[in-house]
């Protein structure tokens, strides 16, 4: 049996994850199940593309079903209430500046399920979330990427 790998999640991350599961089961399953219901009324379902894409649409929810179930029975729940230290850890926005660019960048480091990054939600499993983790205000990465070498200075750590 494989050993299921361990899900960090911020309070507000574990609410969406919940809220999704929810919605899929109550509301999602039944439309889908109504679109089946109709696509079998058309006829012969060997020919039936509106058959055919409601169970392929049912498919796809019942495997988003069990992927955040998944999620949720290995969720661990990280919070930062009361934190007080300087150092980066999983949660906390980081303000860097790239010292090749001079170019300033924030980052919150969330763990792998919440990842965004075009909201500038980094993994803290990803080569520059894990560069930072542990890290202080001051401290200069360097970060082996797919294009080259970042080297970042830390100027600001926020929990």
């Amino acid at each position: 049996m494989m050993v299921e790998k361990e899900v960090i999640l911020s309070p507000e991350g574990l609410k969406k994850i919940e809220n999704e599961l929810d919605y899929l089961k109550s509301v999602r399953r039944r439309e889908v199940a109504e679109r089946i219901k109709l696509a079998r009324q058309f006829g012969d379902i060997n020919e039936n593309s509106e058959y055919d894409d409601a169970k392929n649409e049912q498919a796809f929810i019942e495997g988003r079903i069990i992927t955040l179930e998944k999620i949720l029975r290995n969720a661990k729940v990280i919070s930062d209430a009361g934190e007080v230290s300087d150092e980066v850890t999983i949660g906390s926005t980081v303000k860097v500046k790239d010292l090749q660019t001079g170019e300033v960048s924030e980052y919150t480091i969330v763990g792998s399920a919440e990842a965004d990054p075009s909201k500038h939600r980094i993994s803290n499993e990803s080569p520059v979330g894990k560069a930072l983790l542990g890290r202080k205000p001051g401290t200069v990465v360097t970060i082996s990427v797919p294009v080259g070498v970042l080297n970042y200075e830390i100027t600001e750590v926020r929990h």
